[in-house]
């Protein structure tokens, strides 16, 4: 009869290349699953045995190779242990996705989480499934955190490059409204158009690409795509907005930042608040008014 619990470590690896941990483990003969987050450009590493005395001997196992693969210039935190029904195995993916508090009232909850709201609090519900967009990425963060600091300008809000929906359902909450949204690819628009009903909002993600996306007078706009995309498609980008509208750029590594935002600013937008953290920056511009 097969045990009801898996007991299993697991380990979370940032080092510069994701191959090595795993020789390392098939090394040791263990059994083992990969998880990657590829908004954090980390891998999670799960350990497990169908019974508890291996399980341990794993962990203790593990406790004791994770030093020594540091020095081999691996970058992985100490392994952790835990029990597993093994019919949430599929899911195990699921652990890594807390309640995250991005400010004091902004709040991303995982769908499959609880989380007693308090008064003003704007939490957004998402399911992320395998498009980008969580919150645990700087570019997703710095983008939520500018829609609620420009909340009480309101008016319309496009998402380019929408993901999991996750800045839709934050502007939708914040009160922006209209809300549009498009992504290039159809199984991220596919996802956040569950979260969008997830969140009970009636709006509906589209398919489209920044180089021909076609509309203007937004409010506010979000471009979260790829720097090198960013600058290609500016002139485009930039007629989404209105004067004295609102762009908020990100996905853009430090070193291209700086390059991005003059072209910019030689189209017309004033740089407002820029954001950098680990090796992203994002940046705020506002559409002058001729």
């Amino acid at each position: 009869m097969m045990p009801d619990l898996l007991y299993c470590c697991k380990m979370c690896d940032e080092s510069d290349s994701f191959e090595i941990v795993p020789e390392f483990l098939s090394a040791l003969n263990m059994q083992y699953s990969t998880w990657e987050n590829r908004e954090e450009h980390r891998t999670f590493q799960t350990v497990y045995a169908e019974t508890e005395a291996e399980g341990r001997e794993n962990f203790a196992r593990l406790a004791a190779a994770v030093p020594e693969w540091r020095t081999l210039g691996v970058k992985i935190s100490s392994p952790e242990y835990f029990e597993l029904k093994r019919e949430d195995w599929a899911e195990v993916w699921k652990k890594y996705f807390p309640v995250l508090h991005l400010s004091e009232h902004l709040i991303i909850k995982p769908s499959w989480l609880k989380y007693e709201a308090r008064k003003g609090d704007c939490v957004i519900e998402i399911d992320p499934g395998m498009s980008f967009g969580t919150g645990q990425h700087a570019t997703t963060a710095f983008c939520l955190r500018m829609l609620e600091k420009y909340a009480g300008e309101g008016g319309s809000f496009l998402d380019a490059g929408c993901g999991s929906g996750i800045l839709s359902i934050g502007a939708a909450k914040l009160g922006y409204k209209p809300v549009r949204a498009f992504d290039f690819d159809p199984d991220a628009v596919a996802v956040a158009n569950e979260n969008f009903s997830l969140n009970a909002l009636t709006f509906r993600a589209e398919t489209g690409d920044a180089a021909n996306f076609r509309d203007s007078g937004y409010d506010f706009a979000a471009a979260n795509i790829l720097g090198h995309l960013l600058k290609a498609y500016r002139k485009n980008i930039t007629s989404w907005v209105k004067p004295g509208g609102l762009l908020a750029l990100a996905g853009i590594l430090t070193e291209e930042f700086r390059p991005l935002a003059e072209a910019y600013q030689d189209l017309g937008l004033e740089l407002l608040e820029e954001c950098t953290e680990k090796e992203w920056t994002g940046g705020l511009f506002r559409k002058k008014v001729c």
